[in-house]
């Protein structure tokens, strides 16, 4: 039997993995909402908040600079699905790979998987998010800054 994978994207950028890594560990860059403490070293706790659509309160379980930085989800609120702490306990994650000068970038939100009430609309919105925002920023250090109504 076949395990099913929990959501991941990806994207190749012109910029190494140094770059890369402190544009990812500046969410407040290119996450639209409320952002309370900064993910910036190993234990480091902070929030997020979405109107009064989404809270979550994450800690940096994982930090190797230039490589792979992981959140986990201590706490969750989503109001827009019946079970609002979905996401408790779930697992934000990067890693990052120099590819020929330039650096590819892994997201994956270990946990989120179809059989979940979120997935369709947290992957949509993870995929505008990663694929639009925070790519941007990665590449021009500017962000239109997304307003997405689930995260």
């Amino acid at each position: 039997m076949t395990e099913v994978k929990s959501f991941t994207t990806s994207f190749v950028v012109d910029a190494g993995p140094d770059a890369v890594f402190a544009a990812i560990c500046n969410p407040r860059a290119w996450w639209s909402g409320e952002h309370e403490g900064v993910p910036g070293k190993l234990g480091d706790v902070f929030a997020y908040r979405y109107h009064d659509m989404h809270y979550s309160r994450q800690e940096v379980t994982e930090f190797v600079p230039g490589k792979r930085v992981v959140w986990l989800v201590l706490e969750s609120q989503l109001n827009f699905i019946e079970d609002k702490n979905e996401w408790t306990g779930t697992a934000i994650t990067f890693e990052l790979e120099s590819r020929a000068g330039k650096t590819e970038v892994k997201f994956t939100h270990v946990g989120l998987k179809p059989a979940v009430e979120c997935y369709d609309t947290c992957s949509d919105a993870w995929t505008a998010l990663i694929q639009g925002s925070l790519r941007e920023y990665i590449e021009t250090g500017k962000t239109d800054m997304l307003e997405l109504d689930a995260l």
